[in-house]
């Protein structure tokens, strides 16, 4: 464990891949998180849709990976099951956090916002496309809850494919989406000698939308 400290300690890196220039971004900050993951396609950046979730419950915070389906205009689109441990943190408190990290881009995104239930027929057009295995597997897995073993998972997939073998497999009741409505955003672009940039935008209480360049 010592050589692990030591090798985690003694590691730099020094960022100099871009930077983030108040004159030049965009001052809708959704237009800005548009235009980089724009640039992380084009860059293929490997699982830029995947995104840190995090929930405080119970004065407890929380996290996770989750992808990144949909998003328009300030809302952002992710799905589960409505009976997991995240879902029962945000029925208590629907603040949330997301965060996106491409470190091949040398870039970091932060979104804070208000969760709340997606429409049913988002949830629905969701369900539709994704891999038949996948829609087996959302009836099958009590996302959250303990297993005695992995056959008794592997059990229940085998059940719900009798179940629905021939016929289309319909999105469960307890499985759909959530939408956060951001009200700040953070971009941090790495720069040499860790003065980064970082740039804000917080939402008044008017609606629109103030930018603050922060200290790295």
């Amino acid at each position: 464990m010592e050589d692990l400290n030591k090798h985690i300690a003694q590691l730099r890196e020094d960022f100099m891949r871009g930077t983030l220039d108040d004159e030049t971004v965009e001052k809708n900050p959704f237009l800005q998180f548009q235009a980089w993951l724009k640039q992380a396609v084009e860059a293929k950046v490997p699982e830029l849709q995947a995104m840190t979730l995090s929930t405080v419950a119970n004065n407890k915070p929380s996290t996770r990976v989750v992808y990144l389906r949909e998003f328009e205009a300030g809302n952002f689109w992710f799905y589960g099951n409505y009976t997991s441990r995240k879902a029962q943190q945000l029925n208590q408190n629907p603040n949330a956090c997301l965060n996106f990290f491409w470190p091949a881009l040398e870039r970091q995104i932060r979104i804070e916002g208000v969760v709340k239930i997606a429409a049913s027929d988002l949830s629905d057009n969701y369900f539709r496309s994704r891999p038949r295995e996948s829609q087996i597997g959302a009836w099958a897995s009590n996302q959250s809850s303990a297993l005695n073993s992995r056959k008794e998972l592997e059990e229940r997939v085998e059940h719900f494919e009798k179940e629905f073998e021939g016929k289309d497999v319909p999105r469960p009741h307890y499985w759909g989406g959530w939408m956060l409505e951001a009200n700040y955003y953070e971009f941090w672009q790495g720069r040499k000698s860790r003065l980064h940039d970082r740039i804000s935008y917080y939402q008044t209480p008017e609606g629109s939308w103030q930018m603050a360049r922060l200290a790295p």
